[in-house]
């Protein structure tokens, strides 16, 4: 009995060995990813958007509201306004910025002195752990005359 081992020449060999190589390639570099991933924390840095429903309206006495309607994922509401320097919410004077601590509660924006201003209010909602959404900005006029 004999046994021969012929070697086939280029054109009867089978390619195989190539798709082998190039889907352990594969792997390993999937393997990888997936690894790190896990040990630098990147599904950590993904942030969730905070919501909340806001209602900014004009009122007929010349001032503007700010009102929480919504809580969604939100743990307060920031108002700003644009132009800081002739207006105020309620008590806090000059400061172009109010803080709405629970839903229902309601910021007034006023007129410091007996002039009309256009100013541009911007409401953001901010979550527990600090991340913040604008959920709606509007142009108000405030009036101090009316």
């Amino acid at each position: 009995m004999e046994i021969s081992f012929d070697i086939p020449d280029r054109d009867e060999r089978g390619v195989s060995p190539v798709i082998g190589v190039i889907l352990m390639v594969a792997i390993t570099v999937i393997l990888a990813a997936v690894i790190a991933s896990f040990v630098l924390g990147f599904g950590d840095s993904v942030s969730e958007n905070v919501q909340a429903g806001a209602d900014i309206s004009e009122k007929d006495d010349g001032s503007a509201t700010v009102t929480w309607i919504s809580e969604g994922n939100a743990d307060h509401l920031n108002v700003s306004v644009s132009d800081s320097g002739n207006t105020s919410f309620g008590t806090e004077t000059a400061t172009g910025y109010a803080e709405i601590p629970e839903v229902g509660q309601t910021a007034t924006l006023t007129a410091d002195d007996a002039s009309e201003y256009t100013v541009t209010v911007t409401v953001t909602a901010v979550g527990s752990s600090g991340a913040k959404t604008v959920v709606t900005q509007e142009e108000v006029t405030v009036d101090g005359s009316a």
